[in-house]
């Protein structure tokens, strides 16, 4: 027994030996990083806010089984059981149901392996009906959902699952309640409330009755990221910009393709689990630009700085969240005021242009973000993109003002109180937050440089003392016009007189 306990931890059996007689070490076993994707929040970042990492109304997974706040939607998750059940029994698929539990009791250990977090405490026997119950209720949750939303007429419709058994919609506690529903859909994406993805997907296609999978729901990854799109706001409003009305026959076909061509894109590969495919909303497709990574201790001025030094920020519509760009021509960047004349597209050469897609911020923003963060700090530490983003823009935002101007260009949309807010909101983020490189450090670089360069700052002051505005920049016109005019007549008098 020792020996096997030895080989795990590296040692020799005399050198286990040797140790244990200082210390009692008892069974050692070997912790492989590489199988684990499922993580407790580092204490470190859940002492900053602890409701942000725990879940409200339901349990996913065993770490916070047996927590007695969360026990009522037990009985939610027996029910969808049971609704899930009679859904097979219409296709005649009961045995399925078993088929599925031996799987995952073959699949206990890996799945075990998943969690950083052992649970010795846990059988093997309620650790499978655990994952049994917990992955049935996110399918009939999704699927549910997902006939929800395609039903015209979903107060009237009724969900037939068996001649004996008849489920309408407008009884579904959950799809009816709003508030319930999207406290849910929060809980589900938190880093400690998860179950691995691939249990899900081998749901989905071994027990899925085909008559309950949609021509666009070739996958589960398809059918959950329809369930989570609330959370993939660039991709709605690229949506909206390209299809328009969303209504017409022709444009639904576009949008499923849309989905199917984002679906096949390699940032789309299977994630590990519900977090980790909200990481992937926000990471552009190409990720070129953000694999060159630099220096972390490089910080660009704040949003007022640098707008006092020529920079214009735009919203970058379109594009993933963290896809964000300074373009500046070289020459023209040096007459700055001439950028910022209004209505005149054809001048945006002469700007220095930071470019950042829109920021929606409401209150599940922050619960959001800091899952994402503490995921990065476990999992993905030589590619720590969302908190690269978040301590970007954390830099560029010290006071309400910073916010004020970025809401004005509508940089950052919010549901807050106040800008104030939102400012507290993101100086937040980055506590405790640890990491050795940024993405962004070329920007940050750049966006220096034309700080530091004392003719941009010139030029700045030029554009807001004389073309702020139509009606200053046009009094300017005419001001320099009379004095050119003004010039012309005495040179043309002074060589009258003289000559």
């Amino acid at each position: 027994m020792a020996h096997a306990n030895t080989s795990a931890a590296g040692l020799s059996e005399t050198e286990y030996e040797m140790v244990k007689q200082i210390i009692d070490i008892g069974v050692l076993e070997k912790l492989s990083l590489a199988e684990c994707s499922i993580y407790k929040v580092p204490h470190n970042l859940r002492k900053v806010k602890q409701e942000a990492y725990t879940p409200e109304l339901i349990s996913i997974g065993p770490i916070h089984l047996g927590n007695e706040e969360l026990q009522p939607m037990q009985e939610h998750k027996k029910r969808y059981f049971l609704f899930f059940y009679e859904r097979l029994s219409q296709f005649n698929q009961q045995s399925m149901i078993k088929i599925y539990k031996l799987y995952l009791e073959s699949k206990e250990q890996q799945i075990r392996k998943c969690y950083a977090e052992k649970f010795p405490n846990i059988s093997k026997e309620k650790f499978v009906e655990t994952i049994l119950l917990d992955a049935v209720f996110i399918m009939e949750l999704l699927l549910r959902n997902s006939s929800w939303k395609s039903d015209t007429s979903k107060h009237e419709h009724e969900y037939k699952q068996s001649k004996s058994f008849r489920w309408k919609h407008s009884d579904d506690y959950i799809l009816t309640q709003a508030w319930l529903s999207k406290s849910i859909t929060r809980d589900l994406i938190l880093l400690e409330n998860q179950i691995p993805f691939f249990v899900l997907m081998d749901l989905y296609q071994t027990v899925v009755p085909n008559g309950d999978k949609k021509e666009d729901h070739a996958s589960f990854h398809d059918l959950a990221l329809e369930y989570f799109a609330f959370y993939d706001t660039q991709k709605s409003a690229s949506l909206e910009t390209k299809l328009g009305d969303v209504g017409s026959g022709n444009s639904v076909s576009k949008k499923k393709h849309c989905d199917k061509s984002m679906s096949s894109n390699h940032m789309f590969q299977v994630p590990k689990h519900f977090t980790d495919l909200i990481r992937f909303f926000y990471l552009p497709a190409d990720l070129t630009d953000l694999e060159k990574s630099g220096s972390s201790h490089t910080f660009p001025r704040t949003v007022t700085k640098l707008i006092d030094s020529g920079v214009s920020f735009e919203k970058f519509p379109g594009r993933r969240l963290l896809d964000i760009k300074f373009e500046k021509k070289q020459f023209l960047s040096y007459f700055l005021c001439l950028g910022c004349l209004p209505s005149f597209s054809c001048l945006n050469n002469f700007k220095a242009r930071l470019m950042i897609p829109q920021l929606k911020v409401d209150h599940t923003t922050e619960c959001v973000l800091r899952n994402l963060i503490a995921l990065e700090q476990c999992q993905y530490q030589e590619q720590p993109y969302i908190c690269n983003y978040v301590s970007l823009v954390d830099s560029l935002i010290h006071t309400q003002v910073d916010v004020d101007l970025l809401v004005e260009k509508e940089v950052i949309v919010h549901e807050m109180g106040s800008d104030k807010e939102v400012a507290m909101l993101v100086n937040g983020l980055c506590k405790h937050v640890v990491v050795n490189s940024t993405c962004y450090y070329d920007t940050i670089n750049k966006l220096n440089n034309h700080y530091q360069n004392i003719w941009n700052r010139t030029m700045t002051t030029l554009w807001l003392v004389y073309f702020r505005d139509a009606w200053r920049a046009s009094s300017t016109l005419v001001g320099i016009a009379f004095l050119v005019y003004t010039a012309f007549n005495f040179v043309r008098l002074a060589k009258i007189l003289f000559y």
